[in-house]
This record gives structure tokens, sequence and C-alpha cells, in this order.
């Protein structure tokens, strides 16, 4: 897997504190870092050149979640364009639950989704595409699927299941037969592992093995350590602005090799989450 890097200014780049610009909005910086030190959740979203997304999907994050005990994490994955720009004016509001991470090199979904929980501050995490095709609305949907499973003494992770995929015929396509041989290898119980919607405790993640692409595979992971994984039907929507920039080119070939990497996993698991979650 490539090296992450992680709130680390690009070339020409003001210094960022919290992912917030040093000078008038230094003040702002401050309170983001201060004012949710406990959240009960942390959405953790990964972005690459999604500059004409970014915001609208914030502002529905909001109005899903209102802005209380949770933290929104964007991890920027060194955007070619003005994503981590205009993430950084939207922290001057102020947003105290906004956070934004700058990868410093293009490291992938993977990536940028380990680096985000690694921050997060709430025992919960979701994640949710940078791209608006999942709908945040669905995010409680998530959680009361995980309020119904409290009694479970395990690590827990609630999947979103797209019913109606709003996507192109090849990717469709290419997410069903990836889907339909990785269920037949791996067990894993999970309709549709592609889905970027996701529920799971931050501790029970940060356990698992880290590898590119491991996003993928993450209700196999889950389950290689004694958990357990719970589907939902979610929303899928058609992407309005911007283009896939997380594509299909490897989802099938080097989707294959990562696949047989899971199954050795599987096989030498040792069982850790059931202790630590307890």
């Amino acid at each position: 897997m490539k090296n992450e890097k992680t709130m680390m200014p690009a070339k020409g780049e003001k210094e960022t504190i919290a992912g917030a610009p040093r000078g008038s909005g230094e003040h702002v910086a401050a309170e983001n870092r201060v004012a949710c030190e406990s959240p009960e959740l942390s959405v953790v979203i990964p972005v690459r050149n999604e500059s004409e997304n970014v915001i609208a999907l914030l502002e529905e994050i909001e109005a899903a979640l209102g802005t209380g005990e949770v933290e929104i994490i964007f991890v920027n994955d060194a955007s070619a364009d003005d994503t981590c720009e205009r993430l950084q004016k939207a922290q001057l509001k102020p947003r105290p639950w906004l956070h934004v991470l700058n990868l410093r090199e293009h490291s992938g979904q993977s990536a940028a989704i380990r680096v985000g929980v690694l921050h997060a501050r709430a025992p919960w995490v979701v994640t949710l595409d940078g791209d608006g095709q999942n709908d945040p609305a669905d995010i409680p949907t998530l959680v009361d699927a995980r309020d119904r499973e409290l009694g479970y003494d395990g690590a827990l992770m609630i999947c979103g299941i797209r019913v109606r995929r709003n996507d192109t015929w090849v990717r469709r396509v290419a997410s069903r037969i990836a889907n339909r041989v990785r269920r037949y290898l791996l067990d894993d119980d999970c309709a549709d592992t592609g889905c970027g919607l996701k529920l799971f405790p931050a501790g029970a993640f940060r356990l698992l093995p880290a590898f590119n692409h491991m996003h993928r595979f993450l209700p196999a992971l889950i389950q290689r350590d004694g958990g357990r994984v719970v589907s939902v039907a979610v929303n899928h929507r058609p992407r309005k602005k911007g283009r896939s920039n997380y594509g299909v080119h490897n989802r099938l070939w080097v989707g294959i090799i990562d696949l047989v990497g899971v199954m050795w996993l599987k096989r030498r698991g040792i069982n850790t989450l059931l202790e630590t979650q307890r």
C-alpha cells in the first residue's frame, strides 16, 4: 500500500491546523479542535477532485445528523482541483464539527478512509463516498440498525446495500461479478461491499490489517476477528457533477489478487475483537 501522508500542506499551500488555514481563520481552527472532543459519531468521507460535490454533501450530512455530538471528517486524497480550498472555506463559518485532513500524495480510497478513522474521536464511525451518490439521510437508518443489535457482545458492522444502482452498466456489471465472486470465496454475508455507507466501531477498524483496497473487504475482515455484519437497504443516487475518481478499471483484476490475500488472512485470523469490544 502507498505511504499515507496526513495533515501536510501541498506545495504552495498555507500551513494547516486541523484543516483550516493560518491567518484570519486561525481562531476558527482552534475552536474546531476543542468543540468536538467527545462526539458520539464520526463521519469519514474520502474525496478526490470532488470540488463540485463536497459542499452540497457537507450540508446534507449536517441536515441529516444535526451539529451536536458529531464530527465530520473529509480526507482530501491529494485533489488536483480546489476541493481542499472549498472545504477550508466552509470551516470559516465556523463549523466546529468539520475537520479536513489532507494527504500529500494520492494514496487511494482505502488509505484515505484509514487516515480518517485513525483521526476520528468518536467510538463509532460511518463512512460514505464523496461523490454524492450515497444519501446522508440513510445514516440514521444505519444507526437504528446498530441500536437494535447492541446486545451483541462483539464487533458489529452495519453495511448499506444499494437496492437500485444509479451507475453506468459497466460499473453495475463489474460490481455484480465482483460481489458474487467475493461472497462465494469469502462467505462474508454481504451482498454489496462496494457501497460506501458503512457503520462500525472505530476501535475494531484500527485492529484490522491495513492494505490497499481493504475497504472492499471490510465485512470479511470484521468477521475474520469474530464480528457480525448486518446489511440494510439504502438509497443510491446518480452522480450529478464531476466524474468518478476511484474507478472500475482495477475492480476485477487487482481485486482478484486482494481476494486471494484476504482468503489467506481469514485462514490465519486471530480472534481479538471480541475481547477488545467488551
